[in-house]
């Protein structure tokens, strides 16, 4: 009598069957994105990259071309006060990146006399620069070999590979192990495949509506072929806005945007009823240097 066994959980695919695929839609349906053209240089893809964080393309799209013609290279931005980086980044959220850039600029100017470093190292040793941008600014911008991951990647790796509807909340050391085994072995490539996986996962193989009709890997793909199993994981919550201690940020952080002058806390008050959780966004604008308190108790986005 045959002892009945337990089906195999289903096998990843190789990564070689992956690369060609992916690599080739992506040549056939990228997007014409002003960060992918030749002209924008490492300094074009560094900034989008900081852009690109949790803000969608279309929202970015108008203020990258601003600010790319306002501030071409690292170091006209870092001859500009920290303050008009924040005016100029608008309405695209998380501010303090716009800080972060700035700082980045500064040093690229001081450390690399104005041109960003190519040694992933030295974007690593940047002001405001983690892991994900200085590997995404390495592979994209010089066409160097590195795990690139963002939501997107993780997104596609944990379905096609990992065989699981989503990727932990935070990336974690088994998925790094997974990005660099999945990286083919010519730079250039490697460097194809990290667009082509952030594609795949922004276009197709999405969050909420996968698409999997025109993905180029549904027939490898083991999250599909073992019967797309719900998240077993945390339930998935989405982000709140309204209400929120960000909103008041931002109602703030819009009125000295549009203000030439200080602005007297009068006006402050002005954007939003409730005081205690007003004076606590201020506090917190003013602890991350995105706001200058000034003695005479009026207001600025900083100078220095």
């Amino acid at each position: 009598m045959t002892a009945m066994t337990s089906p195999s959980p289903q096998t990843p695919p190789a990564a070689d069957s992956l690369h060609t695929p992916v690599i080739g839609w992506f040549e056939q349906h990228a997007r014409d994105l002003p960060w992918r053209r030749p002209e924008a240089g490492a300094w074009g893809v560094m900034v989008s990259e900081f852009m690109l964080q949790q803000t969608p393309v279309s929202r970015v799209l108008p203020v990258y071309e601003q600010w790319l013609a306002r501030w071409p290279r690292p170091a006209d931005l870092a001859a500009e006060a920290p303050g008009e980086a924040v005016r100029a980044w608008g309405r695209l959220g998380y501010p303090r990146r716009a800080l972060r850039l700035h700082g980045a600029a500064q040093a690229i100017t001081e450390r690399h006399g104005g041109d960003v470093p190519s040694e992933h190292a030295q974007l690593l040793a940047l002001p405001g620069i983690g892991e994900y941008t200085a590997a995404a600014v390495a592979s994209f911008a010089y066409g160097q070999r590195h795990a690139v991951l963002d939501t997107n990647v993780r997104r596609v790796f944990a379905r096609a590979a990992t065989g699981v509807q989503y990727p932990p909340n935070a990336t974690t050391a088994a998925e790094r192990k997974l990005a660099r085994a999945l990286l083919p072995e010519e730079d250039e490539r490697a460097a194809r495949w990290a667009a082509a996986t952030m594609e795949l996962g922004a276009l197709v193989c999405t969050a909420r509506n996968e698409d999997c009709d025109r993905c180029p890997i549904a027939s490898r793909c083991a999250w599909r072929l073992a019967g797309k199993p719900a998240h077993e994981g945390p339930p998935r919550k989405g982000q709140t806005y309204a209400g929120t201690d960000r909103q008041v940020r931002g109602r703030l952080l819009a009125v000295l945007r549009d203000a030439v002058n200080p602005v007297p806390q009068a006006a402050l008050d002005a954007v939003w009823e409730e005081p205690v959780q007003r004076a606590r966004a201020l506090d917190g604008l003013v602890a991350d240097g995105l706001v200058e308190p000034l003695a005479d108790g009026r207001y600025r986005l900083p100078l220095t």
